[in-house]
């Protein structure tokens, strides 16, 4: 395939080299003109190992070339591949000025020409920059996305000291299609990859490099944080996260990383909070483990307002205890949400089928008894009866019948869910909203 390659920095050099190699026919779109000219030369202007290399292998076969003419190389080309810098400006916000004129050019060269082709960010983005891409192409060339050109996201998840490797080797490919035809193209250039191909909509693909980077910085400040206290506590920190590490049932896994309510139970706050006052004993500073009460707090609240938004007052929830097959109510955020809504005076009624046996023998017993008998009061025995009562029903833990009762809802109520009850939203007959989807 034709590809050219909009900004010959690191990510457009390992690109450029990586995709001639795999045999594609590549040019070099840059404004500087040295750049054209290594590349020409068929040098890097970056260093990274091996690739000087491929660019000299790539450019004496001749699938690589380099150039400043973009109207030539878009109109000679299938796919761009947008690869320009988006640096931050001082408030913190991302400069996309290179990337819109990219998108100009590319409009500009597409102007009065029949040559359906697809323009691809690689660039890190935040979501709804290629939207804007699309329409500035399709403002400069007048014509229609998905029937006269495509469009892409696909994040790129380089490494600089292996790019080669990671570009051969990645966790994943990650394409954002603007509709199916342009995906079909994009996806074509990576056959030679092994990787997982992913095609998903533009906005999560847009968000995917985002959440790793700080994902990856999240687990740097944690790691160092642990040391601090380590450090202070006569710890080797690299022996214990050795160890933790090691837990890729929990600790390294998707466990914990879907996106729902607080959290809560009889381990994670009482933990928390626990390490966060011997870090002050020590005097040692934890900013991001200090953070972690206080964002669960948050999203108490957060969940809270989904409910004041819809100024209604019969509320029916489902599911009590902090998670669902347990009659667990310790610090359970569903606790904080029910006393809250009492509170305000909302009607409330309550259906956790084991909440319910635990009132009668179970463990927390005495819990329900005599710390919160205001909130079994309110408790009913079915489900079916908290839909009755209920013009807002919340889902309050991941009990296994609750997507089946949901079914049951009326056009007139809203379901708000706080766990992603359902893997797909959901189509039930109620208003459905969920807390982070």
């Amino acid at each position: 395939m034709k590809i050219a390659v909009f900004g010959l920095g690191y990510v457009g050099c390992v690109s450029a080299a990586c995709f001639s190699k795999a045999g594609h026919q590549v040019t070099g779109v840059d404004v500087n003109p040295l750049k054209v000219d290594i590349i020409n030369k068929g040098k890097s202007p970056i260093v990274e190992p091996g690739l000087g290399e491929y660019i000299e292998e790539a450019v004496k076969n001749g699938n690589l070339k380099a150039t400043t003419d973009f109207v030539e190389t878009v109109r000679q080309t299938d796919i761009s591949l947008i690869c320009v810098g988006t640096p931050s400006n001082r408030n913190g916000s991302l400069n996309l000025e290179y990337i819109f004129r990219v998108a100009e050019q590319i409009g500009e060269a597409l102007a009065g020409r029949d040559h359906y082709h697809v323009a691809v960010i690689r660039s890190t983005v935040l979501p709804g920059t290629l939207e804007k891409v699309v329409n500035i192409i399709a403002e400069k060339s007048g014509k229609k996305p998905g029937v006269d050109f495509g469009a892409c996201s696909n994040p790129e998840f380089l490494r600089e000291g292996t790019a080669l490797k990671d570009f051969y080797d990645p966790p994943y490919t990650v394409i954002g299609e603007w509709d199916e035809k342009s995906g079909a193209q994009l996806a074509r250039i990576y056959n030679m990859l092994e990787a997982p191909l992913i095609r998903t909509e533009v906005r999560v693909a847009e968000m995917v490099k985002y959440t790793n980077n700080v994902f990856h910085a999240l687990k740097v400040a944690f790691a160092n944080e642990i040391g601090a206290i380590c450090k202070q506590e006569k710890v080797d920190s690299h022996k214990l996260m050795d160890i933790f590490v090691m837990d890729d049932k929990l600790n390294l896994s998707p466990y914990y990383l879907k996106p729902g309510f607080a959290f809560g139970g009889s381990c994670l706050p009482k933990d928390v909070r626990g390490l966060m006052y011997r870090a002050r004993e020590v005097d040692a500073d934890v900013p991001v483990i200090s953070s972690l009460m206080r964002s669960n707090e948050l999203h108490v609240k957060r969940a809270l307002e989904m409910v004041f938004q819809y100024n209604k007052k019969k509320v029916g929830i489902l599911g009590l205890s902090f998670k669902g097959g347990t009659d667990d109510l310790r610090e359970s955020p569903m606790v904080d949400v029910v006393e809250t809504l009492i509170g305000k005076g909302y009607d409330l009624r309550i259906y956790d089928r084991n909440v319910n046996l635990a009132k009668l023998f179970g463990a927390n017993k005495e819990y329900i008894n005599e710390r919160i008998p205001h909130i079994s009061s309110i408790m009913v025995d079915t489900a079916e009866a908290v839909l009755k009562h209920a013009e807002i029903i919340i889902i309050g833990n991941k009990s296994d019948e609750f997507a089946e009762v949901l079914q049951g809802t009326q056009p007139g109520q809203t379901v708000i869910d706080y766990v992603r009850i359902f893997k797909e939203k959901a189509s039930i007959p109620a208003v459905y909203d969920g807390i982070c989807w």
